[in-house]
């Protein structure tokens, strides 16, 4: 084929040979369009490094059409001439380009450092945070061109009265930008100076007997899932997740325990629960009689899917527990169980190593030279503990059932 100079007149009245050929510009040495047998034009940019001894090699710009045309596919040659001129390989150049904004588009680059998580409560924490407030606003920007700026619009979106939420988005964000340097992706983290959002104010709210005696109750027209979601908070104080995502393979009736795999514990650290009688009366109610099922999940809603409904859950059970006590209860949430629990152990004297063991959670006795050499699992004193409680727990509904006996004067 003839050279010409390449111009979208001539571009687009280019017709198939039943052969590949090639037009060559007559202005820009290498800039030309490859015509395919079957009529697909494509611009290309043909060069040698090093001069006339070097091997000629062949970049594709892109596709005729729409965005690119003519004009467009000329700058872009003239600007890998440009990088030949000074011996850098255009190719290289473009695979870089293509790297940063396809495999480095936040997205993208969100969904590897996902998959990457471990722990299920970190993963869930992780996943949700960047699908439901980074992703929707910095959208397909390339990791390397994020600046502090960038991080700082997306903290100042999130509700102001939302401090845990600030602070998690912060920390999600920071380890992201930490692993992308890890892995040699980005030279610096614009994380590096920035100030962490301030801490949320500790809770403190440690529900009464009488509270949770009443909360109890309430639970029983809570719904058929989450009425003994609730319950088994109440009486193994574990994590809200832990025990809606509970599994019939992870608890053994005739042992009295509940074995949570590191996989689906917060903090990744298998942990033994044992289930006291009233534990074990709420699971039996669930199957239904003594003989539990050896797999599946304990808390499946008719979808055949996971429990989320909490927050639908829990405004159902405020509105029976008020009925029952005849005013509202003082705001209160789910965690607050695993707080009343811990706080009730401490009454009933038992061990503050046995606590945190029981809570399944790293603090003061499980850091340090501690977490090393340290290897008694805790299990006959927490048993013991979870015995107390539940004997507690009884005496409390007890007293609960006698009270709404007696007549009021």
């Amino acid at each position: 084929m003839e050279a010409r100079k390449i111009t979208q007149t001539v571009v687009d009245g280019l017709s198939a040979s039943g052969r590949d050929e090639f037009l060559w510009d007559t202005k820009l040495s290498g800039f030309g369009v490859k015509l395919s047998a079957g009529g697909k034009r494509s611009y290309v940019y043909q060069f040698r490094l090093g001069g006339r001894k070097g091997t000629a090699r062949r970049i594709t710009i892109g596709e005729h059409g729409n965005p690119l045309n003519a004009a467009k596919a000329r700058e872009r040659a003239e600007e890998y001439a440009l990088l030949v001129s000074r011996g850098i390989d255009p190719v290289a150049v473009a695979a870089d380009e293509r790297r940063v904004a396809v495999d480095l588009a936040f997205p993208v680059y969100a969904e590897k450092f996902i998959e990457s998580c471990e722990g299920a409560g970190w993963h869930k924490l992780v996943r949700g945070t960047l699908k439901n407030h980074v992703i929707p606003h910095l959208k397909k920007k390339s990791l390397p061109h994020i600046r502090k700026s960038d991080i700082t619009d997306v903290l100042d979106r999130l509700p102001s009265k939302q401090a845990a939420l600030k602070r998690n988005t912060f920390a999600v964000l920071r380890r992201l930008f930490s692993w992308a340097v890890g892995r040699g992706d980005i030279e610096r983290s614009p994380f590096e100076g920035m100030e962490v959002p301030p801490p949320v104010a500790a809770r403190d709210r440690v529900l009464t007997d009488n509270e949770i005696a009443v909360i109890w109750e309430a639970a029983a027209k809570a719904g058929s899932l989450f009425g003994p979601i609730v319950r088994l908070l109440i009486a193994t104080g574990q994590r809200r997740e832990e025990v809606t995502q509970m599994d019939w393979s992870e608890v053994k009736r005739s042992e009295a325990l509940w074995r949570l795999p590191k996989e689906r514990a917060k903090n990744n650290v298998a942990h033994v629960v044992p289930l006291s009688k009233l534990a074990i009366g709420v699971l039996d109610r669930i199957a239904r009689g003594e003989k539990w099922p050896r797999s599946g999940a304990v808390f499946m809603t008719s979808g055949k899917g996971p429990f989320t409904a909490h927050a639908r859950g829990k405004k159902r059970l405020d509105k029976e527990a008020g009925l029952l006590a005849k005013k509202p209860i003082a705001l209160w949430r789910l965690h607050d169980l695993r707080r009343t629990m811990a706080t009730n152990f401490q009454r009933l004297g038992v061990r503050f190593e046995v606590t945190e063991s029981a809570l399944n959670h790293v603090g003061v006795s499980r850091v340090g030279v501690a977490a090393v050499y340290q290897r008694h699992d805790w299990l006959s004193e927490k048993i013991a503990a979870f015995d107390a409680w539940a004997a507690h727990l009884e005496t409390v509904f007890g007293k609960a059932e006698n009270a709404a006996e007696m007549p009021e004067e």
